[in-house]
C-alpha cells in the first residue's frame, strides 16, 4: 500500500484510512509486521492494528521498557531509509513538477510503472 496525503494529516490517521479503504488487502494476509518510528506509539491504535492482526514493530520512548524486536530495528531501519532516498533520486519526488495534489499523484504513480 501507499498514500499521498498532505502533510498536516498525522501519520496515524493516514494509515488508519488506508487501511480502512483497504481492509481486504489485511484480511487476506496473515502475521503482518509494521516497522515504523515512535510516531506511531499509542496504545488504542496498537490495540486496533493488533484486531487487525498486524504487529506494530517500534523504538520503545524513554518511559517504556524495551520492546520486543527493538534490537533489529537500527539494522532494517538504515536499508529502509538507503531504499528511500535510492527512490527519491530514481523517481525525482524532490522536484516533481506537480502543481496540484492530483498531479503529485499522477506523477508518482506514472513513475512507479
Amino acid at each position: 500500500m501507499w498514500a499521498l496525503a498532505s502533510p498536516k494529516i498525522g501519520e496515524r490517521q493516514v494509515l488508519a484510512a488506508m487501511l480502512e479503504i483497504d481492509a481486504t488487502l489485511v484480511a487476506r494476509r496473515e502475521g503482518i509486521l509494521l516497522i515504523s518510528d515512535k510516531g506511531f506509539a499509542s496504545k488504542p491504535f496498537e490495540k486496533d492494528l493488533s484486531q487487525l492482526g498486524i504487529e506494530l514493530l517500534r523504538p520503545s520512548l524513554k518511559r517504556e521498557k524495551k520492546r520486543y524486536g527493538e534490537p533489529m530495528l537500527k539494522k532494517v531501519r538504515q536499508l529502509i531509509e538507503s531504499v528511500n532516498d535510492t527512490l527519491k533520486g530514481q523517481l525525482d519526488l524532490e522536484q516533481h513538477g506537480g502543481r496540484t495534489f492530483e498531479g503529485v499523484a499522477v506523477r508518482g504513480a506514472r513513475r512507479r510503472a
